[in-house]
This record gives C-alpha cells, sequence and structure tokens, in this order.
C-alpha cells in the first residue's frame, strides 16, 4: 500500500535525521509546497548571559534559525515548503501547527533515546504521537539495532 498525503508536516531538529524526514516526505507529496517545515526553539531562559546582555533575543534567533531551515530546505530539493519557526514546547508545538495547517500526515524521526536519557529529555515524538490532529509515521533511527 502506498502512502500519500497532501499535507505533510515535517519537524526539523537539524540533525543527520532531518534530512531523511524531509527525503521521505518529499517520496509521499506530488510537489514540496506540499511539504510544512518546522523547527521549534526551546524559550530563552530569563538569567542566561546573552539574554542579559541583550545580544540573544527571539527576534535575533529566529531570524538566524529561519535561514538555517531555508538553507536545510534548498539543500534537500524543497525550496518551495513553507517553513515555520516557532518558540515553545516541542512536541505540542508540532501536533498545533499540523492542526492549523490541516496535515494529513506528519514525518517525525525518533533518535531512540533509552533509560535515563529519554526519562530527562523525554521523547518528542511520544509527544506528537499523542496528541496530533492526522496520521504520525516515526522513522527509525538509521543506526539503531
Amino acid at each position: 500500500m502506498a502512502l500519500h498525503a497532501s499535507t505533510v508536516v515535517v519537524p526539523i531538529d537539524f540533525s543527520s535525521a532531518s534530512a531523511s524526514a524531509i527525503n521521505t516526505a518529499l517520496e509521499i507529496v506530488e510537489n514540496p509546497t506540499q511539504l510544512y517545515l518546522i523547527h521549534v526553539m526551546l524559550p530563552l531562559e530569563t538569567m542566561s548571559p546573552g539574554v542579559l546582555l541583550g545580544d540573544v533575543t527571539d527576534v535575533s534567533r529566529t531570524a538566524k534559525v529561519t535561514t538555517a531551515l531555508k538553507n536545510l530546505a534548498e539543500t534537500h530539493k524543497a525550496a518551495d515548503a513553507h517553513l515555520a519557526v516557532t518558540i515553545g514546547t516541542p512536541g505540542l508545538e508540532i501536533a498545533d501547527y499540523a492542526k492549523r495547517e490541516k496535515a494529513d500526515l506528519i514525518i517525525i524521526p525518533s533518535h531512540g533515546y533509552h533509560g535515563l536519557k529519554r526519562l530527562f529529555l523525554g521523547s518528542v515524538a511520544e509527544r506528537v504521537l499523542r496528541h496530533a490532529p492526522c496520521r504520525v509515521l516515526v522513522l527509525r533511527r538509521a543506526d539503531q539495532e
């Protein structure tokens, strides 16, 4: 059975798994305009040195991340994809974005954390699965056993 979707959300964390997710999405959609790439930044810590000194702002880092997201999309033949950079809790922001864009599918890589690392870091893919308004395709890590 072939997988088909007309609106696909791909969360981007700039790991090598992000590139794989974009490539998988391009196999599913008819053209890159059906892709919605999103990167979710964590909120700034108000006491961090960059914030206190005024060097780091949500506006400055959003601009840098948007440029990086655009470059990643162009590198992977998805220059016409829709791009979004938001701030918040990644799993919830991704699910909300998919709902706003009326997505048919979310394609998200799994980093495959286990044990204590997963306990402390949580799982963005798991949170997306619980809150998504549509189907979710979780890509297995390439180096997983």
